[in-house]
């Protein structure tokens, strides 16, 4: 890999050296990947893979407006700069000038031992992880992932601006169907961190955690309940609903809910929320965003209270205000505004204390079809893929044929307790557990 990045270098002045003798300004944004997946199923390994890719973005700006163009064929460079010249009239009128050189804080996001990792122990990592889980359950049906991926961005245009960093990510997952008849029980854990995993025991303990507390079907839960949303469940019914509000390019459209609100308290005082790419070895954190801009450490709620949106430099330039270092983009794609890592502050409850306080509730850990609702008005609406019946202080058994729906805005108002079991979801959410009061559930038959 830094052996291409010269060869990168290269190429993008190339592109940049045309683009300007025929636009006001340009920029080029290019991403190198090599990745690795190990890939289990039915309990054995399936596939071995190794791939490489590379890509690269032009923008330029032409009489004011923005012209686009991508490609992911090295060289090329004439062509690149005449589809984006092409596009030009077509493109939106830009408000934004691309950002000069600029000085970032270091933020550690690669470590070269996940590229030295050997692939045997990536085969027995995926294969131990399965022989665990069925030495509790033998008749668990596993499946298990295990890869690396190093990925390199350059981002550089006519204005001086240049950024160039590397992101090491080794990501595990195992996950189990058990299948009693017609009923099945899905069961899914796993971890993304920058620097190779090796302790595979807590994701088999959160497989079987799962399976026991899922083995029986408990009794329907109807009507409006308390829910207590795991981490897991955070991200899954929570979360999408929660940062579309905060897109800076929704409220200068007029759509999030949230025009109007900056500075109000409209969530409960336990609700803190911050953007924070700046954490060392997450897989989300980044020195810059995908237009240059620095990243910072940013509050979007702050005790309840709407506190920042996101912006990149369009919707900046379009809301008069300044960028938040939000941009984010892929190869086929113009910027727009995004989190990048999201940080739930931690409460002082624990899991089981939620739990025994509820007398009839249920535990959301997984939803099945979650973005199928009013996501933009905070609403969630989904089937529960997996989640747990609490009835009189205990779990007693998994939903079965359950939906759940309610209004984030709503059920943040109403919350009971913040957990202190804040735990990593992916590479870029860390939440705690999260007990709301106004969830609506409804189990059919």
């Amino acid at each position: 890999m830094a052996a291409d990045k010269n060869t990168d270098k290269k190429m993008i002045e190339e592109v940049l050296e045309r683009a300007k003798k025929v636009s006001s300004q340009a920029e080029v944004f290019h991403v190198r990947r090599w990745n690795e997946p190990v890939g289990f199923e039915a309990n054995r390994l399936k596939t071995l893979e190794s791939r490489e890719s590379s890509g690269m973005a032009l923008r330029l700006i032409k009489d004011g407006r923005v012209g686009f163009s991508s490609t992911s064929q090295e060289g090329g460079a004439k062509r690149l700069v005449e589809d984006a010249l092409e596009t030009a009239p077509f493109g939106p009128t830009a408000a934004f000038d691309f950002p000069k050189r600029k000085r970032f804080t270091r933020i550690d996001t690669y470590d070269p031992s996940v590229e030295k990792h050997p692939m045997e122990s990536m085969v027995n990592l995926g294969q131990t992880m399965i022989d665990r889980a069925r030495e509790h359950e033998k008749e668990l049906l596993c499946d298990a992932g295990v890869s690396r991926d190093v990925s390199t961005l350059t981002l550089m245009n006519t204005n001086g601006g240049y950024a160039q960093y590397s992101t090491s990510v080794f990501s595990v997952g195992v996950g189990g169907t058990l299948i009693r008849g017609t009923d099945m029980l899905f069961l899914w854990e796993g971890k993304s961190a920058c620097n190779p995993i090796t302790d595979y025991q807590p994701l088999v303990d959160g497989l079987i955690q799962q399976l026991e507390w899922g083995r029986d079907i408990a009794s329907p839960a109807n009507g409006v309940v308390e829910a207590v949303f795991t981490p897991r469940g955070v991200s899954s019914a929570l979360l999408s609903p929660l940062m579309a509000g905060f897109n800076g390019k929704l409220v200068l459209q007029g759509s999030s809910p949230l025009v109007g609100k900056l500075g109000q308290q409209l969530l409960d005082e336990r609700i803190s929320l911050w953007d924070q790419p700046d954490l060392p070895f997450v897989p989300g954190s980044r020195m810059c965003d995908d237009e240059g801009v620095p990243s910072k450490a940013m509050p979007l709620i702050d005790k309840g209270v709407i506190s920042n949106f996101l912006y990149d430099l369009q919707t900046a330039g379009q809301a008069k205000t300044h960028s938040t270092g939000n941009a984010h983009r892929g190869l086929g794609s113009l910027p727009s505004p995004g989190v990048s890592v999201t940080v739930v502050s931690e409460g002082e409850a624990s899991f089981e204390d939620m739990v025994s306080s509820i007398k009839d509730g249920i535990v959301v850990e997984r939803l099945l079809g979650a973005g199928q609702s009013n996501i933009l008005g905070g609403d969630f609406n989904a089937n529960v893929l997996l989640g747990y019946r609490i009835e009189n202080g205990k779990i007693t058994g998994r939903l079965k044929n359950t939906v759940i729906n309610g209004n984030v805005y709503t059920v943040l108002k109403k919350v009971q307790a913040v957990g202190k079991d804040a735990r990593w979801v992916g590479g870029s959410l860390k939440t705690p557990s999260i007990y709301c009061a106004g969830v609506s559930a409804a189990t059919r038959g």
